[in-house]
């Protein structure tokens, strides 16, 4: 394997043979003279974009590109020969799919973790204590300063002669189906936007995204397309799909789009689900091991099983729902707050768990029985951190840094541990062309017009349809 460039060298080089100053060649590269300073000194190696443009001057100038005589196949290859592959992890939280990828089982591609961005601060204690790796408390739209990229990928240690794998799973708040009777136009999309141009300025081999389903929908499309062209006129292809998380063992009905971009078509291969719906992962096979609680207590042995101490009248309303499923249409006529007696909607408030079926999907507000169908399935009272954590896909060694409610927050804005753990080892195989190809026809490559409830719905009715076959054949 040859060793790479040092830029050191060329850029020295072509100074000399232009007769420019340090000052003239930056303007020529369009960058400060810091930035340039650094690369000469080997403090800092240039991206993607900028080494092309090196090279072209080294042409140009008649200068040979400079081989470094310091050995960098231990780079290259991890101790046991796997190909080391970066991951660098945009609006990571509390790092659910850094995660996935460090507990991924490969036999070919050795994910390095580099660190995390967030504007949360409590996610980012918690990324740096359960991934040791830095996570910057930083706005994404400050890495189109290149001065700030350098700086910030010089903290992260991202080695340019490394293959990247970029994630960008962006704040899905101001997309969410709980918006849609707000008119008001939500400025966190348009976070989208400056995630493209840091992919144009990074050039990652790949690119991954998983959001809600409502990025997808009419209502939000032009966001998502904006994204598509700005990346697509890089080079990349870009494929998006919808995807049922229980479909690869999360233990909840929790519908996400994942997209893919790359500039080799064969590594945006979509994955296939793994599970049939007879075999999904249930509430039961997540959290019935667990030592019960009552409202407000926390287990002596782990901090994160703890629960919210309810009001007095909150217990005594959950004691009257009924076990595994119950919902608040069992109770007593005038029993309940006014507000969810008076209307037919938000049927899930207050309901239960069933056991033999997985979870709802886990929000951020996930802690409150008042906020959806997040009652344990026996006990009364809502669920602990840790019964949250594992219903997302969390192992059961993952501790959340913060306020008791923030860990809540971190757990329902996380992209599940557990899909991206499947993720990560689908991705080893389609990085050497291995994957299952998959039609481009069932992607989703023009908005949806329909209801997201109504795309959902026949997803599931789809998968269904496909493991009664199965069980018939």
């Amino acid at each position: 394997m040859s060793d790479p460039i040092s830029y050191s060298a060329t850029l020295k080089a072509i100074r000399h043979a232009k007769g420019l100053t340090q000052e003239e060649l930056a303007r020529e590269l369009d960058v400060t003279v810091s930035t340039l300073s650094n690369w000469e000194t080997s403090r800092h190696q240039p991206v993607k974009a900028q080494r092309k443009r090196i090279v072209a001057l080294a042409a140009e100038s008649g200068v040979a590109e400079e081989r470094s005589h310091m050995n960098h196949e231990d780079n290259r290859s991890s101790a046991d020969g796997k190909q080391i592959v970066q991951v660098l992890d945009l609006f990571s939280g509390c790092g659910g799919m850094s995660f996935g990828f460090q507990w991924a089982t490969t036999s070919r591609l050795a994910y390095r973790v580099l660190g995390g961005l967030d504007i949360d601060k409590h996610a980012n204690a918690t990324f740096q204590a359960m991934h040791g790796r830095p996570a910057l408390d930083m706005d994404v739209r400050m890495l189109a300063d290149r001065e700030v990229l350098q700086q910030a990928l010089q903290q992260w240690g991202y080695d340019s002669t490394l293959p990247l794998i970029l994630i960008g799973c962006a704040p899905c708040q101001g997309f969410s189906s709980h918006r849609k009777k707000d008119p008001r136009k939500d400025g966190r999309n348009h976070l989208l936007a400056a995630f493209a141009e840091v992919v144009v300025a990074l050039e990652p081999e790949l690119v991954v995204m998983e959001n809600v389903p409502e990025m997808l929908h009419n209502k939000h499309w032009r966001h998502f397309s904006k994204f598509r062209k700005t990346v697509g006129e890089a080079g990349y292809t870009t494929r998006a799909r919808i995807l049922n998380l229980a479909w690869f063992g999360v233990p909840q009905e929790r519908f996400r789009a994942l997209v893919l971009c790359s500039a080799n078509p064969l590594r945006a291969e979509m994955p296939l689900p793994q599970l049939a719906p007879s075999q999904y992962k249930t509430v039961r096979d997540a959290i019935s091991h667990l030592p019960p609680l009552s409202a407000g207590e926390e287990c002596p042995n782990d901090a994160m099983h703890r629960t919210s101490k309810h009001r007095p009248k909150t217990v005594e309303l959950l004691s009257m729902i009924p076990h595994d499923g119950g919902s608040r249409r069992s109770l007593p006529k005038g029993m309940g707050p006014d507000c969810h007696t008076t209307v037919d909607g938000f049927r899930d408030v207050y309901g239960r768990l069933w056991w033999d079926r997985p979870a709802v999907a886990i929000t951020a507000r996930c802690r409150t029985p008042s906020c959806g169908r997040f009652v344990h399935p026996t006990q009364d009272r809502g669920l602990s951190i840790r019964e949250a954590a594992l219903l997302q896909g969390f192992p059961e060694s993952f501790n959340f840094e913060g306020p008791f409610d923030d860990k809540y927050k971190q757990i329902g804005n996380a992209v599940s541990p557990t899909f991206a753990k499947c993720l990560a080892e689908h991705i080893e195989s389609s990085w050497f062309g291995e994957a299952p190809a998959t039609d481009p026809g069932q992607d989703v490559s023009k908005a949806i017009s329909k209801s997201i409830s109504s795309s959902l719905a026949s997803l599931k009715r789809r998968a269904k349809q496909a493991d009664q076959s199965l069980h018939l054949a």
